[in-house]
């Protein structure tokens, strides 16, 4: 009886061999990683921060707005106490709605210049390691090819 070849032996051999004969340095694919992580760590804060934040105000709003209509919908002696109220809360729901709408848009400046912030930065250390990693590998070539002449 014939005895099949085993190719996965072969395959993996030729795979070392192949992956022997082009050296690669894990370090700057692990650099990468940590930064890229480290980077979504702080994105991430920054987001639920706001999301918190926002949260707070959307609660303190609900409650405010559930108060007056509170007031609103007790009875009245008189029927044009009826449409005092309800121009009172439309007032005050007004004036409610744009402090909070300013202290929406608040979170959100802030964390715009908090964003560009952490993407600059990580910019400014992407180019430093890309710089570093030319440089190296120049260094690298300049050597191999010092050692084939």
């Amino acid at each position: 009886m014939a005895k099949t070849q085993d190719f996965t032996k072969d395959i993996n051999a030729a795979m070392k061999d192949i992956m022997g004969a082009f050296p690669v340095d894990t370090a700057a694919f692990e650099g990468v990683y940590k930064n890229t992580a480290s980077l979504n760590e702080k994105l991430s804060g920054l987001a639920l921060g706001a999301a918190e934040k926002s949260t707070e105000i959307s609660n303190k709003w609900a409650n405010e707005t559930f108060a007056k209509l509170g007031d609103m919908a007790k009875a009245k002696a008189e029927p044009a106490d009826y449409a005092k109220a309800m121009t009172d809360f439309a007032s005050a729901s007004a004036e409610v709605a744009a402090e909070n709408m300013a202290a929406f848009a608040e979170i959100a400046k802030k964390v715009q210049m908090d964003t560009v912030e952490l993407m600059m930065a990580a910019g400014k250390d992407a180019s430093e390691g890309a710089s570093a990693a030319v440089k190296k590998a120049t260094k690298d070539v300049t050597a191999a090819a010092k050692k084939a002449a």
